[in-house]
């Protein structure tokens, strides 16, 4: 009896680990991770007039949008910034977090009929989400840094080459607190169908909440308390730092951010990996 267990290579039980998957299997699955990347990223845009276009047609006409509302007509202030440039780099950190945000709450419901059939880490399928969303963020970055050297030779900004490498830790902060509220989330829209409405609600708030149209420098002292509980509202403000000098945030934030990050992360991923197989059994 011992020998033969000696031979298993693998048992079947009904424990499930809170980590999930080994570093070493997601690795043996990063064929499918970037299958599923280009599979979902091809498919969004078959059967389109304007193709991968729309992943620059969505920020220039929100961009747009702001400009009539918030410039025009409110006359928000954008700290001596041109307001076009402004928004957009407000808009394309918030298409980073919301397009992380969405993907990876509807991982059950979308996948569903995949999981019930074939087996492999569970955790892929965000995993993909969040480097297709990477990918398009990468496409928008690259419209606002074509729009920041315009303003840059026109002599309209001044680039503050000097603290480019700030928004690294930022997007990563950003991605991250989006990918564990999203898997977080996904938990919710398995069971219960009625939380797909209410992300969208969720979002449409959230984006008033963060200062991606308007600076941290007007709000008002008491109403200030409740942005800094929102840990993307320091992000935006080091994000427009980093790369246009304006921004106003305390190492204090910048902490209290990160810290929310790591904390919704490791417990989202967690929480995922330990309902993920009794979750596709009940949809």
């Amino acid at each position: 009896m011992a020998e033969q267990k000696a031979r298993l290579e693998w048992e079947i039980n009904k424990k499930t680990s809170w980590l999930g998957t080994s570093l070493k299997e997601l690795y043996q699955y990063k064929d499918l991770l970037f299958r599923l990347v280009r599979k979902e990223f091809l498919s969004s845009y078959q059967q389109t007039l304007l193709g991968p276009f729309w992943v620059l047609l969505q920020p220039i006409l929100t961009v747009l949008t702001s400009l009539l509302i918030f410039h025009k007509i409110i006359g928000v202030s954008t700290e001596g910034i041109p307001p076009l440039l402004y928004y957009l780099a407000g808009i394309t950190l918030w298409n980073l977090f919301s397009d992380i945000f969405l993907g990876t709450s509807v991982t059950f419901t979308q996948n569903v009929l995949v999981f019930n059939k074939v087996y492999f880490p569970r955790i892929i399928v965000p995993l993909s989400v969040v480097l297709l969303s990477g990918l398009r963020f990468l496409i928008q970055l690259l419209l606002f840094f074509a729009a920041l050297t315009y303003y840059y030779l026109a002599g309209e900004v001044v680039v503050p080459l000097q603290t480019f490498l700030l928004a690294i830790p930022v997007i990563l902060t950003t991605a991250g607190i989006a990918l564990g509220a999203g898997l977080v989330f996904s938990i919710f829209t398995a069971k219960y169908r009625d939380f797909l409405g209410l992300l969208q609600i969720i979002l449409r708030l959230l984006l008033f909440v963060c200062p991606i149209f308007y600076p941290m420098s007007i709000v008002p002292d008491k109403l200030k308390w409740i942005m800094n509980l929102n840990p993307l509202s320091a992000q935006f403000e080091v994000f427009r730092f980093a790369m246009l000098g304006k921004g106003q945030f305390t190492a204090d934030q910048v902490l209290y951010s990160s810290v929310f990050m790591v904390v919704l992360l490791a417990g989202g991923m967690l929480l995922f990996n330990k309902t993920a197989d009794r979750l596709v059994d009940v949809i």
